[in-house]
């Protein structure tokens, strides 16, 4: 029985797809990464369903990392932080592998792994008001395990305008970066993304399947040495004095000390 995440299936095949901690703004937590890891793995599986649209309930799609899994990794050992990021990083290509096409419906704000959520995504749906951010940075942190997954959506150039600042940007830029398709005023948002993922009911789904692996397979810039990488990276910088620093700073509500705004 999941707990963190809501899945419906309309007589047609279309899935809906919900993240489901309203109360954490739908956080990343231990428990999430896996339900959603396993729902990949049961929905690859399943020619009946045609289409996946993925969305969080409350306010918000996703803020990110959950706050206790932060203080669980301040203190890990490098083996467990190194355990836990493969663990995201697993969901994350599971859902980027996924047979069917996967639709995002964005709202409130989506913040480090929310992006990478997104960046997994077919086609990314917005509200205007929504904004996004790899805010890692800021903690003293950097976006690793959803790096590889940034940089193939957005390429080196557009990505590093984001990637490394921390800043949080509005959807009208998340959609000239190439994280967004389109923008979709509130009220309609999830309806929009009912008639994306009807578009795909008159394909045949085992075509479809085959259409988007061999387009992930042309593209071959996540491969398994890359996102292994990445992971190193995190666990590095995970040891470094500004990741104490800026973590504990967040905690205590204070300004880590390299912050010099006003």
């Amino acid at each position: 029985m999941n707990e963190t995440i809501k899945v419906d299936v309309d007589a047609r095949g279309i899935v809906q797809l919900r993240l489901s901690r309203p109360g954490k703004r739908n956080a990343l937590s231990a428990q999430m990464i896996a339900e959603l890891t396993a729902f990949a793995e049961v929905a690859s599986k399943r020619r009946d369903w045609r289409a996946v649209i993925l969305a969080g309930e409350g306010d918000a799609f996703c803020a990110g990392g959950d706050l206790d899994w932060m203080r669980q990794q301040m203190a890990a050992d490098r083996q467990s932080r190194m355990a836990e990021a493969r663990k995201l990083a697993g969901m994350l290509g599971a859902l980027n592998a996924l047979s069917q096409p996967l639709i995002g419906a964005v709202h409130g704000s989506a913040f480090g792994g929310g992006v990478g959520l997104a960046c997994v995504c077919d086609l990314v749906l917005a509200t205007p008001e929504t904004l996004f951010g790899l805010t890692e940075t800021r903690l003293g942190l950097i976006p690793a395990t959803i790096g590889p997954y940034v940089l193939a959506r957005l390429g080196e150039g557009r990505a590093r305008r984001i990637f490394m600042s921390g800043k949080r940007f509005k959807a009208v830029e998340a959609m000239e970066l190439g994280i967004v398709a389109r923008l979709v005023d509130g009220d309609g948002l999830m309806a929009e993304a009912v008639r994306e993922a009807e578009q795909y009911l008159a394909a045949a789904p085992g075509a479809v399947a085959a259409a988007k692996a061999l387009a992930r397979s042309l593209s071959r810039s996540l491969d398994p040495a890359r996102i292994e990488e990445s992971i190193i990276a995190l666990a590095d910088t995970w040891e470094q004095e500004e990741a104490r620093e800026g973590v504990a700073a967040f905690f205590e509500k204070r300004k880590p000390s390299w912050d010099r705004t006003g």
